[in-house]
Formats: C-alpha cells, structure tokens, sequence
C-alpha cells in the first residue's frame, strides 16, 4: 500500500500551515544540501515507492491555477502510455516543456532505469532536459529529480518566446542511483 501525499502529509513535511505558503517552503530547502536531503529522508520514509509523482494529486487540489492559467496535470496513467508510445527508442535524452511537477519525466525515468539490471544502471546513462514555467510548480520539480538522483538540467522561463529566468543543473555526482542529486543555480 502507498502512502498518499495529500496535503496535510506535505504541508506537515514541509514545516508549513498553507498551500501557498508551500512552494517558497520547498525552494528554500531544496537548495540547501543539508535541509533538502533531510527531506528527502523523511520522505522517504512516507513512501519508498519512487516510480510516480508524488506530488500530482497534492498539486492537483491546492496548487494549480486552472482558472487563469489553465493548469492542469497529467494523471499517471496517462504519462505511463504516452512514454511507452513515444519513449521506447534507445535514446538516452529526455526533454519536456511544461514539465509541471514531473509526472511524465518520471514515467519516462522509471521506464530508463527498467531497461536495466539494478546493479548495471548509472544514473549518467540518461540527461533530462526540462523546462517549466510556473514558480510555484519549478520547486517541486527539482525536488522530484534530485530526489531521485538524476542527471538534469531544469531551465525556469518561457518555452515559447525562450525568456529564462534561471537555469539549474541537477547532478548526481556519485553516479550512484542510491545516491541523491545535488542542485546546483547556473550563472
């Protein structure tokens, strides 16, 4: 049986009383190795289960903006058929625009690491490209490649007219899929 992150649960972890407060919360701890990767452990302690976005359905319910911005996310079924449609090359890139939390990267990371034996995977098999617009959403992100060790780069701007406002580089600098990415801000 898996945990279900609902709010509570991520609000609690989180060390917040509000949804909106959420977001500021998780930035400013996943950029700090020591706080994040405390996190990490405490999540993981909630569920072990990494092959799906744990924050889909938390963010579905108090995060999105679907009136003004038409957010909405795609459900896990969903990012499970289109990766195993559009996913089964021998690619070892991976980019997404609108990337949102991570659902469809994750499907497509859990199918990478399928193709392998636990003791043959390194994580420097596979670099994902990213994008996200969304300030509220871009924390979650990271969390969700770091957390599972990925190499990654998460460019935080428009897709459309390619303005960026930041670019972040996620690192596994021990090649370990045991191991958790560090986050790193590119100048």
């Amino acid at each position: 049986m898996t945990t279900k992150f609902t709010a509570d649960v991520v609000h609690k972890l989180l060390g917040v009383r509000e949804a909106q407060q959420a977001p500021a919360a998780l930035m400013k701890i996943v950029m700090d190795q020591q706080k994040r990767n405390e996190l990490f452990k405490q999540f993981l302690d909630v569920s072990t289960d990494v092959s799906h976005d744990w924050f889909s359905e938390y963010f579905m319910s108090v995060q999105a903006d679907r009136k003004d911005k038409k957010q909405d996310f795609t459900p896990e079924s969903i990012s499970k058929l289109v990766n195993m449609l559009v996913g089964s090359n021998d690619s070892s890139e991976y980019y997404e625009v609108a990337a949102g939390t991570g659902s469809m990267m994750i499907q497509r990371w859990q199918q990478d690491r399928l193709k392998h034996k636990p003791w043959d995977y390194l994580p420097s098999m596979y670099f994902y490209h990213l994008e996200e617009l969304g300030d509220s959403t871009l924390p979650f992100l990271i969390f969700n490649c770091a957390i599972r060790g990925m190499n990654a780069t998460i460019v935080h701007g428009d897709s459309l007219t390619r303005a960026a406002r930041q670019v972040y580089f996620i690192q596994n600098d021990e090649d370990d899929y045991l191991h958790f990415s560090t986050v790193n801000v590119m100048p």
